[in-house]
């Protein structure tokens, strides 16, 4: 995404940040970015700020923030007002989830390797050809199920 000087069309900018222009329509109706003139045809004209904009929007979003968290900052930050500290605290919350989930998967993959040593074992009692019935001993087994870590179970997709 590189700076222009011009006001640009929604297909322009969308073309730049590497977006659809109903995503750029989206951001702007939840205030990711401002709301921009049209011009007699009723085309959108983003400033060449915009393209910026999207940049930090982007890098926010890969850090963790929500939409709608980021919608809170920069309408806050559109006003006039300094979030600061909000942003902050978002940061801290969101580094305090990624040491959790680092935690979540340090124990998930204990997990794997204990199962891959029992299902290699399994395996080689089985002989070639022979079925070791390895997913049903996840579900039979010695405890294997209690143990599966809260990481490796399907989460809910958003």
């Amino acid at each position: 995404m590189g700076a222009t000087t011009k006001a640009l069309r929604s297909g322009q900018l969308a073309k730049l940040a590497g977006v659809s222009s109903d995503t750029l329509r989206y951001y702007e109706r939840l205030g990711i970015l401002p709301v921009v003139p049209r011009t007699a045809s009723g085309y959108r004209m983003y400033g060449p700020d915009s393209v910026e904009r999207l940049k930090l929007a982007h890098q926010a979003i890969r850090l963790g923030f929500t939409l709608k968290e980021l919608s809170e900052v920069l309408r806050a930050r559109d006003r006039g007002e300094a979030p600061c500290r909000q942003v902050l605290a978002l940061t801290e919350e969101k580094l305090s989830a990624l040491a959790q989930r680092i935690r979540e998967l340090r124990k998930a993959e204990r997990y794997l390797k204990k199962v891959v040593r029992e299902w290699r074992g399994q395996l080689a009692g089985a002989g070639p050809g022979k079925k070791a019935l390895l997913l049903q001993s996840l579900t039979v087994g010695p405890g294997l199920q209690a143990k599966l870590p809260q990481t490796l179970k399907r989460r809910k997709q958003i």
